[in-house]
Parts: C-alpha cells; sequence; structure tokens
C-alpha cells in the first residue's frame, strides 16, 4: 500500500510563497479522500486539527497545500514528523489530497482578548521601524489568504501552530535549520526576523480569531 495511506503529519504551515513559483495541478477531492485515511490521527478527519501542534488543513487554497507537500516530500521544507511519509507520491496525489481538504470548511478559533491590541496593529498595519509588512496584504483583512496567488489562510488555525511558524522563519533568516521555503525573497524569514515574541504570540492570537 502506497504511503499516501499514511499521511499522519502534514504539518502544513504558513510559507509566503508566490504562487507563479508553484506547479500546480488541478486535484480531485473524491480521489483525495482515500488517500488521507491515516491523516485524521493528527488532523482530524475532515482537516481540523484538534491537536495545537498539528495544523488544520481544512479550508486551505490547493495551490499553497500543494506547494507545502511537495515540498515536504522534495526535501525544501524538512520535518521530522513526515521523514517518509510522501516520498513515494506522485504530484497528482498530492494535488487530490490538497484538493480534498480545500473542499473542507475550517473550524473557528477565539484570540486571547489580551493580546488582540497588539496583534491587530501588527496584523494591520505592520512595524514600519523594522519593515515589517502588515499581513493583511497577502492574508486578506479576514485572514482568508489568497488561494489563486498562494498564500495560506490563517483565520481559525491553532494560534500556537502559526506562532510556531512564525519563530521557525525567523530563525530560518539567519540560520538554515530554520523554516526557509519562503521563495528567493525571503518574505516571511524578513518579516518574522523583525518581531518579538511578544509580538509574534499577539499576530498569531490574532489571526487565528479572526472570523
Amino acid at each position: 500500500m502506497k504511503k499516501a495511506l499514511v499521511l499522519c503529519a502534514a504539518l502544513v504551515g504558513f510559507a509566503h510563497t508566490a504562487g507563479a513559483a508553484t506547479p500546480f495541478l488541478d486535484g480531485d477531492a473524491a480521489a483525495g479522500e482515500p488517500l488521507t485515511q491515516m491523516c485524521s490521527a493528527c488532523h482530524g478527519a475532515d482537516g481540523n486539527s484538534p491537536v495545537p501542534t498539528f495544523p488544520k488543513l481544512a479550508g486551505q487554497g490547493q495551490r499553497y497545500l500543494l506547494k507545502q507537500l511537495m515540498d515536504i516530500r522534495d526535501g525544501a521544507r524538512p520535518i521530522p514528523t513526515m521523514a517518509g511519509q510522501v516520498d513515494d507520491m506522485t504530484d497528482q496525489q498530492l494535488a487530490d489530497i490538497a484538493a480534498y481538504y480545500a473542499s473542507k470548511a475550517v473550524t473557528g478559533n477565539q484570540a486571547d482578548p489580551a493580546l488582540v491590541a497588539l496583534g491587530e496593529k501588527v496584523y494591520r498595519a505592520g512595524i514600519a521601524e523594522r519593515k515589517v509588512a502588515a499581513c493583511s496584504g497577502c492574508h486578506s483583512p479576514t485572514g482568508k489568504g489568497n488561494a489563486l496567488a498562494g498564500y495560506p489562510a490563517l483565520h481559525g488555525q491553532h494560534s500556537e501552530y502559526i506562532a510556531a511558524q512564525l519563530r521557525a522563519y525567523r530563525k530560518g533568516y539567519e540560520d538554515p535549520t530554520g523554516r526557509t521555503n519562503d521563495g528567493d525573497t525571503k518574505i516571511m524569514r524578513a518579516n518574522a526576523f523583525g518581531l518579538s515574541d511578544m509580538e509574534i504570540e499577539a499576530v498569531a492570537s490574532y489571526a487565528a480569531g479572526l472570523k
């Protein structure tokens, strides 16, 4: 049985990668569903992970999900829990999995009221003096992302997961053992590098709570 059936921990986080650089295949959600049987252990039966360390995949755009799955398979985004899981999968199988999760609705989340003011400021205005761009420019004011461009949705995602990815990008700005699959422009690495721990926690919480 192909390893597609043991896609257990596809930690598909938040690469800010231009859609034009992403090879795109239109997936078949019906064909993708049986390939995700074992994914439910970490990501939930419909892609809504109940565990904050595993991302919700439901409702993400196909282009973004396909890019992340291909990066995991091809080694551009190494994730220990995914080692060997998608190595034998074809581009079409990955596209079908992406289409399945894209067809599902993400469940909501609540922002921490104590972090809303700071989180909203970072999300909507950025931090000009540190050259941190507003998140809303690419992830949309409502956090729904931009599926056609390959920019991921953030609303409803686990805030703990968003924060972990921002810290990984921040590390990747100077250290190749951090997250680096955001393209040659390093836009996510550059933005995350300008954020403090408190700002990361706040903007992650705010983004997760968007409706």
